[in-house]
């Protein structure tokens, strides 16, 4: 009795065939029996068409062709369209609540975001949000960052560094003369927001009329840009990382390039009370082209991550491989009316397809499909 092999779960499983003359496999070292020598050895040999329909019958059920393409490792995931994190404002004035802003409002640098006794809250740019009343003689990035404010805003006679001069304070005293402050050349603590850019308020937590006090919240805010948030569990944090190139699906099935910006761990608790928190992977990314949100505030999408991408490869279906006797995988390679089994090295699944290296294996080869 002859037999070959087909791929199975478990591995290779011998299969029955008609009687006829055998040859050994070569190529891979494959503990398989095949036809191919048989085959050699009835052409001339009285062959006759019962004998061709023999061995037509020991070729495989189907065929697939080698192919050179290009292989992503891709992965979706959903998403929320939104503008990021909020960040609460918290009042360090005290007095009434005289001027809100509406929800959505956007303030750039110098504008007024809200009133405390109708005197005004400034916002300016930079990363270090302020924490002390500024005055001659202070040193330090904030008073750096709040000289960096007012040269853009158009006020000059003071040199941007870390120190607090005289001519910072005149500086000072003109700026508070524009807002209708008293010019005393002090910058009260909580007159300035410090923010990184540009703010959109996100929600309003005071109410116009009421009194306020330090440490009371206002308002919250986030940034300007629109970003899409995903959350991703730890065993595809490969997918994330920062500056990686994403496709993101809008609601309305257009296509936007994006690229990832932020990536951090989060720990959610369980619902369970006796459950252990869950760790995930959030990542937030932002719009190569941001004009193609307009009108979503919040949506939901879908964000292709692609991990690994191979050019220019060899790949056979997944359903080829063989699982080899002796370990690892191969392919059966279809010539004409034989087969033979060589050995192949995997490398990147992708959308159903294996990349794959060997001897003999090329653009157009023809290899068996198992059943």
């Amino acid at each position: 009795m002859t037999v070959s092999t087909e791929e199975t779960a478990a591995g290779v499983r011998p299969r029955r065939r008609k009687k006829g003359r055998t040859g050994k496999i070569v190529g891979a070292g494959v503990a398989v029996l095949a036809v191919g020598a048989a085959t050699a050895a009835t052409l001339g040999f009285g062959f006759s068409p019962d004998k061709a329909a023999d061995n037509q019958a020991q070729l495989p059920p189907t065929t697939a062709k080698v192919t050179k393409q290009t292989l992503n490792d891709t992965q979706k995931v959903s998403g929320d369209l939104g503008y990021g994190d909020s960040t609460s404002l918290a009042s360090r004035l005290q007095g009434t609540v005289t001027s809100l802003p509406y929800a959505s409002s956007v303030f750039q640098r110098g504008n007024t975001v809200y009133k405390v006794d109708n005197t005004p809250v400034v916002l300016m740019y930079g990363g270090v949000p302020a924490y002390r009343a500024m005055k001659v003689g202070d040193e330090g990035a904030d008073v750096k960052q709040l000289e960096q404010n007012l040269k853009a805003l158009g006020y000059s006679g003071f040199t941007v560094d870390k120190e607090y001069t005289s001519d910072t304070a005149d500086a000072v005293k003109e700026w508070q003369e524009d807002l209708g402050l008293d010019e005393t050349g002090v910058v009260d603590l909580g007159r300035v927001l410090f923010a990184p850019g540009a703010i959109r308020v996100d929600g309003v937590k005071a109410s116009l009329g009421a009194g306020i006090g330090p440490g009371q919240e206002v308002l919250t805010y986030t940034g300007t840009s629109r970003v899409v948030t995903v959350q991703l569990g730890i065993g595809d944090q490969r997918l994330a990382k920062k500056g990686t190139a994403v496709s993101i699906q809008l609601p309305d099935g257009k296509k936007v390039d994006g690229t990832v910006q932020r990536v951090y761990t989060v720990i959610e608790a369980s619902d369970d009370p006796n459950g252990d928190p869950e760790t995930k992977i959030e990542a937030q990314l932002t719009l190569k082209d941001a004009k193609a949100a307009a009108g979503l505030d919040v949506a939901s999408v879908e964000v292709v991550f692609t991990a690994a991408e191979h050019k220019d490869v060899l790949t056979v279906p997944v359903a080829a491989l063989v699982a080899l006797a002796e370990g690892g995988y191969g392919v059966e390679i279809v010539d004409g009316s034989s087969t033979h089994y060589v050995k192949v090295e995997t490398g990147l699944f992708a959308g159903g397809r294996v990349e794959i290296t060997g001897d003999g294996i090329a653009e157009g080869v023809t290899v068996g499909m198992p059943k």
